[in-house]
């Protein structure tokens, strides 16, 4: 095979003829950061009368400042070691925990009044659900519940999210793995058809979700532990009360409730998965199925998710700027 390069071009700058003098590298800078320890595992037993109480706690600590020194030379002067974070839960909890909102409030306040460089952070805190064990042990037991034994309780985990920058503290309260079904009153149909729909119309089927929502505080005069509550009523009831004709429409109405029964809520976000139950064919068998085995499929999955805000609230997309997924 004959060479036809021309006289003088070298194999390698034969391959790219275009090729031009590199350009001037661009100034390259330290963006926004944040470093914590994550997902602390804490149980905390209150023993001050013979009735026990329990709280478990799942928290997560984020700082956020003057950390660049680290990051560009290696300095470790400014960092507060995750394990002094994870140590701090663990203190802060001996003196009691209380809501979760108020025990990530009260690590908000210690590290930026604690380490000058610290101007925000993030807390996340997860509590999970025991109940007491019901039982008819007088010598243990009040109200018909065992005084120092508990069951894993609801399906759900409440969380709380602090983020604090500078003097701006934002609280976004919720929930989340809250399983909820109907095994009636809820329709789907009147939506657009093409060559590849399939799915049948229904008047009549089975609505189950798993919810995820979290609320914007837009006040810190709130009593977290019993607008908590109050939030997940609403949250069930309207669920259960609303005919539904999409889950988009539950959602909204699940939202409306809440911000018309609370003003201290600005907004309130929702992730929330179309858990799928199918009717089971059992003709094969020479049975019948008027609606009564069903096949509960984990995926694929419808997921909607929707903001539900007030009009005249102004919206600060620094609460929700690490919330991961759409909320």
């Amino acid at each position: 095979m004959s060479d036809t390069r021309a006289a003088g071009t070298t194999a390698a700058n034969a391959t790219a003829p275009h090729a031009t003098a590199p350009h001037a590298t661009a100034a390259i800078v330290l963006g926004d950061n944040q470093y914590g320890k994550a997902e602390v595992r804490l149980l905390r037993v209150d023993r001050d009368t013979p009735r026990h109480r329990i709280t478990e706690l799942s928290v997560t600590s984020q700082l956020r400042g003057d950390f660049a020194s680290a990051h560009l030379v290696g300095d470790n002067a400014p960092v507060v070691a995750t394990d002094t974070q994870k140590n701090t839960v663990f203190a802060l909890a001996k003196d009691g925990v209380g809501a979760p909102e108020e025990f990530a409030l009260r690590l908000a306040e210690h590290f930026t009044s604690g380490f000058d460089w610290v101007s925000g952070g993030r807390w996340l805190v997860k509590q999970y659900t025991w109940e007491r064990i019901p039982t008819t042990l007088a010598d243990n037991a009040t109200d018909g519940t065992h005084d120092h034994a508990f069951v894993k309780g609801g399906t759900e985990t409440r969380t709380a999210v602090v983020q604090r920058d500078g003097d701006d503290v934002f609280v976004v309260a919720g929930l989340e793995d809250l399983s909820v079904l109907k095994s009636t009153g809820s329709e789907f149909h009147g939506f657009p058809r093409d060559r590849y729909t399939t799915l049948a119309e229904t008047d009549d089927r089975i609505l189950a979700t798993s919810v995820t929502a979290r609320w914007r505080y837009t006040t810190a005069d709130v009593d977290y532990d019993a607008l908590y509550a109050d939030v997940r009523r609403l949250l069930l009831e309207t669920f259960a009360d609303v005919h539904s004709f999409a889950l988009q429409q539950t959602l909204y109405k699940m939202g409306e409730r809440v911000l018309h029964e609370h003003p201290e809520i600005g907004e309130i976000r929702f992730s929330m998965p179309n858990l799928h139950h199918f009717l089971v064919d059992l003709a094969p068998f020479g049975m019948d199925n008027p609606g009564e085995v069903f096949y509960a499929a984990d995926r694929p999955y419808g997921l909607i998710e929707a903001e539900v805000r007030r009009a005249d609230v102004a919206p600060d997309p620094r609460a929700w700027s690490t919330v991961a997924g759409f909320c």
